[in-house]
């Protein structure tokens, strides 16, 4: 399987495509930084078949560029993993942010997977083949954190997306899911809970262990092969019926009923 993975260079992108190649999946990372892509390339070429595409997924030529050479790479792309950062400005409050802001995490986590979502499933009509998408999103949209306000609101929209392209395109077998992970150990939690800290004048292991460690009763972030198992499963045949369903990985961190 060919598998696109989108801000891939570090962190959940980075471990998602890792876990990815472990299970023989052919594999194509993504970032805006070239250099970090080029150690990220360096350090998963031991797993299997990868390569790296450089892609500013704010700007829609470099869209367009990163789906028309990830298809040449892998001759024939099967899936994508969406995964994005945040923007610049986070973490912070509501009354902090920008017009500015609110654009550049609307076109983020709205119009470029929505835009990458319109070309591959092109594509994939064109050429009547079978794909799979697989939106990488967080448990916050579902239980607000003050200091993602740009993410939680405008990330929200992937779980629509996803419903919306099974609904629409199941019939020709493309399937969609959104998946909301809870805590994982990354270098992104990382910098935006220390930013938290400092700001609430408290140090980083406080903040970690109230913010991350104790929403859980497993009281530790999700494990890797954990996500890589879920996120395989998702773009198996075997998860075809579950097609536009929004799947949950946050060690019980969320309460309620989701219906």
């Amino acid at each position: 399987m060919g598998v696109l993975v989108t801000a891939s260079s570090r962190g959940i992108g980075f471990n998602a495509a890792r876990e990815l190649l472990k299970r023989n999946a052919r594999v194509v990372i993504s970032s805006k930084n070239e250099k970090n892509l080029r150690k990220a390339l360096d350090d998963l070429s031991s797993y299997g078949e990868v390569y790296a595409v450089r892609a500013n997924l704010l700007d829609q030529v470099e869209l367009e560029n990163l789906v028309r050479e990830s298809w040449e790479l892998l001759e024939g792309v099967d899936a994508l993993v969406w995964n994005a950062g945040n923007v610049r400005c986070e973490p912070c409050i509501l009354h902090e942010v920008s017009y500015i802001d609110w654009t550049e995490a609307s076109t983020l986590h709205t119009v470029a997977p929505g835009y990458l979502t319109t070309l591959f499933v092109q594509t994939w009509l064109e050429r009547k083949t079978k794909g799979v998408l697989v939106y990488l999103n967080s448990i916050s949209i579902k239980e607000p954190m003050p200091p993602l306000v740009l993410a939680d609101v405008t990330r929200a929209g992937l779980v629509q997306l996803a419903k919306s392209v099974s609904r629409t395109y199941g019939k020709h077998g493309i399937r969609a899911y959104s998946v909301l992970l809870g805590s994982f150990d990354t270098p992104g939690a990382r910098e935006n809970l220390k930013a938290v800290a400092e700001s609430r004048g408290e140090t980083f292991e406080e903040t970690w262990e109230r913010e991350v460690l104790g929403r859980t009763p497993l009281h530790r972030t999700g494990r890797w092969d954990e996500l890589g198992s879920l996120v395989a499963f998702l773009l198996s045949d075997e998860a075809e019926y579950m097609l536009g369903s929004t799947v949950v990985i946050d060690g019980a961190m969320t309460g309620g009923i989701s219906l």
